[in-house]
């Protein structure tokens, strides 16, 4: 018999096809109870007009889980109590070691999606701001990649825009050769640039001047908006490449990658009646918005809400996504929700495609306020990974900070607590690092005195069937992370199986074991090894060998 890797899909299918509703299966809460337990009868019994022991028994004779659990038992006022059959948890725990894909399933559709991220802003360092929407965005792209989804990276550049006049001004101002910046220079002079454009109206006039030489084209103002581009993206991929992040320059949809499509956007929108002239703006009253969206401001300036239309546009109708998904901070709800809102109504956005805002919270500091410098300002994205390496290694310290940052509730602020999130015990990404690098060693020392071990054969301890049933549940996890979006499920399935392997290791010897209960215990360290590396990979974490 071929064993689905999730057993609870499987024996949730059986009790729908029975009794036409999800049991919504439960793990047991103590070991005697087995492995699940469904209070179905429980909810069917007012409806079906019989006591729920009698429900109970109906329902268990009708379900048919002969193959996959010993005879299911009625306990208290009707609850069902599941457990799994030891062949059954140890073949699945063997085919899922076979398995080339460790357990994940492939999406039965595989869709197109956009996973928009990061997005820092020329000239200035990448900041603690982005560190979240970098993470995050970087883990959804690698968990939607897994399921054999095709994910199109897109980091909207903060490429354009007016504070670029007050920048090319600064530097024919000192003369300065830009190509001698590097990104901590640029935002040394677009700090200068700043302070200039707030002293003189001279200057600030000038910097105007200068924004419509720009986007007439003119070639000097464009060659320096080139020079600090490239400066910044070297700064940029810098970063990207430290942190083990997927995106590139091939990933790169800036704002001005849009500017073209604007006037078409206004124009379209206009033609048809949706978008109106108002106090010399033109807007789109979007209904349940109490103001509306400025598509051309009063001056003839494009805003954000209309670069974010083409961006919908484009990604709709030219990648032909059917998934859009916007990793930026919550403070930007009411903006996306108004995009979404007037691309529905532009059809820009189709019914059938899923637009989604995944919002996050702030990064506090250990003090439990808004992480930033002494003086105020935002934190150097930099700064904040030297500081996690002086408690650790580059690999460990980032585990901490993407463990920390993706086990959290995204909406929720989380503290940046270095000692703490560095700690090798407890539920920490070094913590599950340490996990599998104790794993690899067991196997290490099997290997080196030539034990072979290629299936689960014996799980008669409590400690190996949890852990078999925990593999089960991999594949399922990480779709559901797919579907929500909340990578903090993945942290905790994976800190669950990491204390599962743990208490495993301290209940029943493996090395000291022998014959086949050695051989087993070796094939089930190996698939919870297994699972740990390609879950930490998801979440964008190495799985080192040693520690």
């Amino acid at each position: 018999m071929a064993v689905v890797f999730s057993l609870p899909a499987l024996i949730s299918a059986r009790f729908e096809a029975a009794a036409g509703a999800d049991p919504e299966l439960r793990g047991a809460t103590k070991p005697q109870f087995g492995h699940y337990q469904t209070n179905l009868a429980l909810r069917m019994a007012k409806s079906v007009g019989k006591p729920p022991r009698e429900v109970a028994e109906d329902l268990v004779s009708r379900v048919q889980l002969d193959d996959l659990c010993e005879p299911p038992e009625i306990a208290g006022p009707g609850f069902i109590n599941l457990r799994v059959k030891a062949s059954v948890l140890a073949a699945a725990a063997t085919e899922l070691l076979r398995d080339e894909r460790t357990g994940l399933p492939r999406a039965e559709v595989a869709q197109t999606v956009v996973v928009d991220y990061s997005s820092p802003n020329v000239a200035k360092q990448m900041h603690v701001g982005h560190l979240r929407s970098t993470i995050i965005g970087d883990c959804f792209a690698r968990v939607l990649g897994a399921l054999g989804h095709r994910v199109i990276r897109q980091n909207h550049l903060g490429d354009w825009g007016r504070q670029f006049g007050m920048l090319v001004e600064q530097i024919l101002d000192e003369g300065l050769d830009v190509t001698t910046l590097d990104l901590p220079g640029a935002e040394a002079l677009y700090q200068r640039a700043n302070a200039h454009l707030k002293a003189s109206e001279e200057f600030a006039q000038r910097a105007r001047d200068r924004v419509v030489a720009l986007q007439g084209g003119d070639e000097q103002t464009r060659r320096i908006w080139r020079q600090l581009i490239d400066i910044s993206l070297a700064g940029f991929n810098a970063t990207y490449r430290r942190m083990g992040i997927l995106l590139t320059d091939a990933d790169l949809a800036g704002e001005s990658s849009y500017n073209e499509d604007l006037p078409v956007i206004a124009a379209d929108l206009e033609h048809r009646g949706l978008a109106v002239m108002d106090d010399g703006a033109l807007v789109v009253f979007a209904e349940g918005f109490e103001t509306p969206a400025i598509i051309r401001n009063s001056q003839g300036g494009y805003g954000y809400i209309c670069t974010d239309l083409a961006a919908v546009r484009r990604r709709v109708g030219v990648m032909r996504a059917n998934r859009l998904i916007y990793v930026v901070g919550v403070p930007q709800t009411f903006h996306f929700e108004q995009v979404f809102a007037v691309s529905r109504m532009a059809g820009y956005l189709p019914a059938d495609v899923l637009a989604e805002h995944v919002g996050f919270g702030q990064v506090l500091g250990p003090d439990g306020k808004k992480f930033s410098t002494r003086e105020g300002t935002a934190y150097p994205l930099e700064q904040l990974l030297n500081e996690a390496e002086e408690h650790a290694a580059p690999d460990v310290a980032l585990a901490a900070i993407k463990y920390a940052d993706l086990s959290s509730g995204l909406q929720k602020d989380y503290t940046f607590d270095v000692e703490r999130m560095t700690a090798t015990t407890g539920d920490t990404g070094p913590y599950l690092q340490y996990a599998h690098a104790r794993a690899c060693g067991i196997l290490r020392k099997a290997d080196a005195d030539g034990i072979s071990y290629d299936a689960v054969t014996v799980v008669d301890s409590p400690e190996e069937q949890n852990v078999a049933l925990l593999l089960t549940r991999f594949g399922e996890t990480v779709e559901l992370v797919a579907k929500t979006l909340q990578p903090h499920r993945l942290c905790g399935y994976l800190f669950e199986l990491a204390s599962a392997l743990s208490v495993f290791y301290e209940q029943c010897p493996v090395l000291k074991s022998e014959g086949e209960v050695r051989a087993s215990r070796l094939a089930l360290w190996r698939a919870g090894e297994r699972v740990l590396a390609t879950g930490l990979g998801l979440l964008g974490i190495s799985a080192p060998d040693r520690m």
